[in-house]
């Protein structure tokens, strides 16, 4: 099927579950009912002398489990991006929630029982698990941390109201936000992914209006918002430090990512020490723009003519076009995606205003999520988001249980991707103008990737410690992104104080703490790989699938070492920012 046949529309659910109600979904909840109840039934069997045998039935059962408890949350998931405040979509997540609540409590003793289980009779055991193995070792990793069977069960039930509840009236409030953008003695009112487009636009003034009216109505609801925030933090430390004894509230996250916290320190201490080079881009295009210095508001600002529209069709060919350059393999993958109409590009009021790719179990096409506006930038996020799903896709032979990337390599497939695109760009780019727009349109979109995540993951690092430590108020957070944003940017560009609540409006603060640094993470990480693909050419691409095609099911310190990177040591890390640095001398040549 030729890319011109694809139409912008909504995705399709049905080959996941055929209707979430019904015969078809009835049977789903039937059988994950009869998976856990054949798990229970295989308790006895659970000790220390336990056969190879008895041990394999017990996992087998584990993972049927796992897959159909993945099944129903991807579709719960997957129908409410849709429409955020569907009655619907809101009362069967709802449905799904308790359910699974109630079937992972009734499965926790198998988890459990591993975990406490003699190390020399779980090597015996693991031995024998295949694919299984890393999934295995990472409950062992929690083994410290566990709580009692009881204890874990009310941590479970305690969530489907609890947080899990908050992060619910959190989308609902912020999903259903509009935004009235001043301009020419005029309002408009615009939805957030409107209001993004705005904040590119060519124009300053109408950035300038978008950011305030953006600023303005997380201003209005940051008493409630940041009210939401603290009781997530407060949850999440309650849980992870004080009840499990995590270290601290990152080393959750990290122990999650099966990264030391060492590696994620120097991680982030290369991007706090790296900022220079963006302070150094930002005052080169303050010239370009004709600005003594540029505003927080001028920071994505367009550099000549890359804001050109590109049709939804056209931004299809170019994607599958750059991928099939690069390896046909890719390229038929993605194609997949749109072929079985899992793709929902379409902007409108209500639906989930960012962009994801979601692999819900290995057997199905993963489902992809975009706004596409027409814009250089959609063609990069559809891009970014189908290389999710090729990495998902290269892992599909692997068990539901570990197919899922690790999240430090979850972002390689998709930054590969983007980069890609403009190498093709910069290729395709006979005027010395545009390729100084496309170079200065990448160092944006790495700084947003790689300076901006890191310093989200610094403000939560301090909001974390105010919050357990001495309960800080609403506004003292806000205070403290705030200083976060002047550390970030020194005295490279005008900050107003209109974006001390912009903390409020980054979602991943609320539903995945600490997640942020994985950006950072990806991109730095993609950046070493280009150049030894520039430097190795087809020989390149076969390493570099092996590493998408491990998915979850080895550490990813040792996929990273088997190919060769090093992520324990500064210069690693400063490899990548090298790459960057080259690209902002590159501007300087070309800007004179």
């Amino acid at each position: 099927m030729s890319a011109s046949t694809y139409q912008q529309g909504r995705w399709a659910l049905d080959d996941l579950i055929p209707s979430p109600s019904g015969a078809e979904m009835d049977a789903v909840f039937a059988e994950l009912e009869s998976a856990v109840a054949s798990l229970e039934s295989l308790r006895e069997t659970l000790a220390p002398s336990i056969s190879s045998e008895a041990f394999g039935k017990a996992l087998a059962c584990a993972e049927r489990v796992g897959y159909l408890v993945r099944q129903l949350n991807g579709y719960a998931t997957l129908w409410l991006s849709e429409l955020t405040s569907h009655s619907d979509a809101l009362a069967f997540r709802g449905q799904v929630d308790k359910v699974l609540a109630d079937a992972q409590n009734r499965a926790l003793f198998f988890e459990l029982w591993w975990k406490a289980l003699d190390a020399d009779q779980a090597e015996r055991l693991v031995e024998t698990a295949g694919d299984l193995r890393y999934y295995l070792d990472s409950l062992r990793r929690y083994a410290p941390y566990t709580l009692t069977e009881a204890e874990e069960k009310i941590v479970n039930v305690k969530d489907v109201n609890g947080v899990n509840g908050h992060l619910t009236i959190y989308d609902m409030l912020t999903n259903d936000f509009t935004y009235d953008v001043e301009l020419d003695g005029k309002t408009k009112t615009v939805t957030r992914t409107e209001v993004s487009v705005m904040a590119h636009s060519a124009d300053p003034e109408v950035r300038r209006a978008a950011y305030q009216a953006l600023n303005a109505v997380f201003a209005e609801h940051g008493g409630v918002l940041g009210q939401l925030y603290a009781y997530v933090v407060g949850d999440w430390n309650a849980e992870n430090v004080d009840l499990r004894g995590i270290p601290s509230p990152i080393s959750a996250r990290n122990l999650a990512n099966d990264l030391p916290d060492e590696v994620v320190d120097v991680l982030l201490s290369a991007c706090r020490s790296n900022a220079s080079i963006y302070r150094q881009y930002f005052g080169l295009k303050a010239g370009w723009l004709g600005m003594d210095r540029l505003r927080r508001y001028d920071i994505y600002a367009p550099i000549d003519d890359v804001e050109k529209m590109v049709p939804f069709e056209e931004g299809v060919t170019q994607v599958l076009n750059t991928l099939r350059d690069f390896s046909p393999l890719t390229a038929e993958l993605a194609e997949k995606v749109l072929a079985e109409r899992h793709l929902d590009s379409e902007v409108r009021v209500g639906k989930d205003t960012g962009a994801f790719c979601y692999g819900v179990v290995p057997d199905k096409t993963p489902w992809v999520l975009v706004n596409y506006n027409g814009r250089l930038d959609d063609v990069s996020t559809l891009g970014h988001e189908l290389g999710h799903a090729i990495h998902s896709m290269l892992a599909c032979g692997h068990s539901p249980l570990t197919f899922h990337s690790s999240l430090p390599l979850a972002e390689t497939a998709s930054n590969f991707v983007e980069i890609l695109l403009l190498k093709r760009w910069l290729r395709e780019a006979s005027d010395p103008a545009v390729r100084r727009a496309l170079l200065a349109k990448f160092v944006d979109d790495s700084y947003g990737s790689i300076l901006r995540q890191a310093y989200f993951v610094l403000f939560e690092r301090e909001a974390h410690r105010q919050i357990t430590e001495g309960g800080a108020t609403v506004d003292q957070l806000a205070d403290t992104y705030l200083a976060n944003l002047k550390d970030q940017f020194g005295d490279a560009l005008d900050l107003s104080d209109d974006f001390r609540w912009e903390w409020t409006s980054i979602p991943h603060n609320f539903h995945v703490p600490f997640y942020c640094y994985a950006y950072a993470f990806g991109l730095l990480l993609v950046l070493s790989l280009y150049r030894e693909y520039e430097r190795d050419g087809e020989a390149f691409v076969p390493k570099y699938l092996n590493i998408l095609s491990y998915g979850g099911s080895k550490a990813p310190i040792e996929i990273l070492d088997e190919a060769g990177f090093d992520i324990r040591t500064p210069e690693f890390w400063q490899g990548g920012f090298d790459v960057i640095a080259e690209m902002v001398d590159e501007l300087v040549d070309l800007s004179t």
